[in-house]
Order: structure tokens, then C-alpha cells, then sequence
């Protein structure tokens, strides 16, 4: 079967090339995420550079620049 001009689903899991991961963050990229800052960690050279924020229903702790996050009122 030519399936050229057709539509078709798949899972994000069964994309061979490129990487999910690229794909992900070509999509959501400018998504705002909200999340808890739980510490602050410094770069080595400088104090309080970066965040440490956990997202609810994300397993993972995320970690990022201070100066990227805004604070919410």
C-alpha cells in the first residue's frame, strides 16, 4: 500500500530519527512551566545562580538559571 498523502498516527516512542527528546523540545520549547523552587545551588563562580524546581506530576527535579524564572504573586 502507497501510503504517500496519507495521515497516520504513531507513538512518540516508535519515531527511529530524530530523537524524541529533539522533538519534544522543538514543540514545547516556549511552554511556561510552573513549578516550586526547593533550592537554590550556585555555579562555582557565583552564588544562588541557579534553581532547583519541582513540577507536579514530573518525576524530576529541574534546575534552572535564576534569571530565566519569574516570580509569581
Amino acid at each position: 500500500m502507497d501510503l504517500r498523502d496519507h495521515y497516520v498516527q504513531f507513538r512518540l516512542g516508535d519515531i527511529y530519527l530524530p530523537d524524541p527528546l529533539t522533538l519534544i523540545y522543538d514543540l514545547h520549547r516556549n511552554q511556561l512551566i510552573r513549578g516550586r523552587v526547593i533550592e537554590m545551588s550556585d555555579s562555582g563562580e557565583r552564588e544562588d545562580a541557579f534553581v532547583v524546581v519541582i513540577v507536579d506530576d514530573i518525576p524530576h527535579q529541574m534546575i534552572v538559571p535564576v534569571e530565566r524564572v519569574t516570580i509569581e504573586e
